[in-house]
């Protein structure tokens, strides 16, 4: 292995409703929003980049008074000395890390709606981050 996780932690946390019309509309019509995932990542230290993989609550169209949902988890990765290899950083970055990572996003994320009184929270159990990294190179 050509890396090794040195620390993860939830960096951000948002959820925010600010009505209770905007809590009645959404256990309503919740398909008028979509789960979307984000990954990007920053050097830290010489060989440590810090990953942040976020799942959120978006809107499909422009909606004035909606929820504000929010998880980013960071994960401290150590590379080893010798990767030079640009496409097996990649790799790590935008599918290795996220893949072991994203139950426990999904987890912290189903976790807050159902504590704030929503049921049956419908996100997916798995993500093909492959599949994804790969449909992004084409």
């Amino acid at each position: 292995m050509n890396y090794k996780v040195v620390a993860k932690y939830i960096k951000h946390l948002n959820f925010d409703i600010s009505k209770p019309e905007i809590f009645l509309s959404l256990t309503k019509d919740i398909s008028n929003y979509k789960f979307k995932i984000d990954i990007k990542s920053n050097r830290y230290k010489e060989n440590i980049i810090e990953i942040e993989t976020s799942l959120s609550l978006t809107p499909k169209s422009t909606i004035s008074e909606r929820i504000n949902a929010q998880v980013t988890y960071a994960t401290l990765v150590e590379l080893d000395k010798t990767l030079t290899n640009k496409k097996e950083l990649e790799e790590i970055i935008l599918i290795k890390i996220p893949q072991d990572l994203y139950p426990e996003l999904r987890r912290v994320f189903i976790f807050i709606f159902e504590s704030s009184g929503f049921k049956d929270i419908n996100i997916e159990k798995e993500i093909d981050f492959k599949k994804l990294y790969l449909s992004r190179k084409n």
